[in-house]
């Protein structure tokens, strides 16, 4: 399947923006001239400006080209899109390493967050992500045993565990996010590259499958100097119908 048009005008202008081909405060070309250059109508433009928008790269106003806003890598989480896929999409090389995969018995958080009791078994994985070779985030992941049990099939070092997971007919349905600020411990220290008490940002991340039965939980922890998050708002006839779980795009 071809990529879509939209998504090639974004990524072209991302490596622009990201390369400083433009500085903060530059504008890009108009609506039309980008028409031109990409050699598609102005939906695909729009669409892809909307993109670099909702990355924190552009900022766009009625009538006028998009202008840079600044360099900062940002994941959004109105629909939140896996590491790995990500990273591709905003230019940038992902990369892992395993520190640990094993199975043993639930602890807290997990236990609550995935609804099993507390001498049930889980697949637990510790593993650094890498974003053109730097450290930038440590993921603590517990999955129900009959999901994390295909992991030991799997080269987590190699690719997407997500990707892995719907290969094997694991449904990613829905998730529910929580963000907060966090002094790095030991762990994170070590594998991040930095002090101990130095501020992380964290994701703690539950997912749901089809039946609506939790089988993932994950306590992912970023430097923020390397990621920002951004959260997109838009006024809804009742907020209650929106609000509960993001989907993984």
């Amino acid at each position: 399947m071809s990529e879509p048009r939209y998504e090639v005008v974004a990524r072209e202008l991302r490596l622009q923006i990201l390369g400083r081909e433009y500085e903060v405060g530059d504008s890009l070309p108009s609506e039309s001239a980008l028409c031109t250059q990409f050699g598609v109508s102005r939906g695909p433009v729009r669409q892809a400006l909307a993109m670099l928008k909702n990355e924190g790269l552009v900022v766009l106003s009625r009538g006028k080209p998009a202008v840079v806003r600044g360099f900062d890598v940002t994941q959004t989480l109105d629909t939140f899109t896996p590491f790995t896929q990500w990273a591709r999409l905003t230019g940038r090389d992902a990369g892992s390493r395993t520190v640990e995969i094993s199975r043993r018995r639930v602890s807290e958080p997990a236990q609550s967050a995935l609804g099993i009791g507390p001498d049930d078994f889980v697949v637990e994985i510790l593993r650094l992500r890498l974003l053109d070779g730097e450290p930038t985030m440590l993921e603590r992941t517990s999955y129900i045993e009959s999901v994390g049990s295909l992991l030991f099939d799997f080269d987590t070092d190699g690719g997407s565990i997500t990707d892995f997971l719907t290969s094997r007919g694991v449904r990613f349905e829905s998730m529910r996010h929580v963000m907060d600020a966090v002094s790095a411990d030991g762990v994170d220290a070590d594998n991040l590259g930095i002090d101990a008490g130095s501020p992380l940002l964290r994701e703690r991340r539950t997912s749901w499958n089809e039946r609506g039965e939790p089988f993932e939980f994950a306590d992912d922890r970023y430097r923020p100097d390397r990621v920002a998050f951004s959260i997109v708002n838009a006024r809804t006839i009742d907020p209650r119908d929106h609000a509960n779980h993001a989907v993984r795009s």
